[in-house]
């Protein structure tokens, strides 16, 4: 019995893989299932959160050193399109200079992923929006970091 039901369950993962396959990049299906930079930087140098037209949130936490974002993550509560979004957007952030990340738009993310359905294009969209947020806290705060213990985050 257990056999079976185990044989049953590949055959449906198998299934839903191939479904994937047809309409997502293998690109996006990976940063989906193994999502990179996934969580919450503590005393991050910067940080956003925007809640997109479709109700998902997502929120974007950066560290920089000398200009340059060192480590970025990220937290959501949308869907796959969403998670691979977001993972993707804080890995092309990695070692770029803030203005350099700044620079990121909702086509270079869309490009890097290999394109997702128009239905999920805004996904990408928050994800670009939300970085923007994030580096224009850590901007608001740079010269003035005392004044992140007033902001409560």
């Amino acid at each position: 019995m257990a056999q079976e039901f185990d044989d049953s369950f590949k055959e449906l993962e198998q299934s839903i893989m191939e479904d994937m396959k047809g309409v997502y990049s293998e690109k996006t299906i990976d940063h989906f299932l193994s999502p990179r930079n996934l969580g919450e930087i503590p005393a991050p140098d910067g940080f956003g959160r925007i809640t997109g037209p479709c109700g998902d949130a997502m929120e974007i936490y950066l560290k920089v050193r000398d200009g340059r974002v060192i480590n970025a993550s990220f937290r959501t509560d949308g869907c796959g399109t969403t998670i691979a979004s977001g993972s993707m957007v804080t890995e092309m952030a990695k070692e770029k200079s803030v203005l350099e990340a700044q620079k990121i738009t909702q086509q270079d993310i869309l490009d890097a992923l290999g394109g997702l359905p128009e239905d999920s294009l805004h996904c990408a969209l928050l994800a670009a929006n939300t970085l923007k947020e994030a580096i224009k806290d850590y901007l608001a705060f740079k010269n003035e970091s005392w004044k992140r213990a007033y902001r409560g985050r």
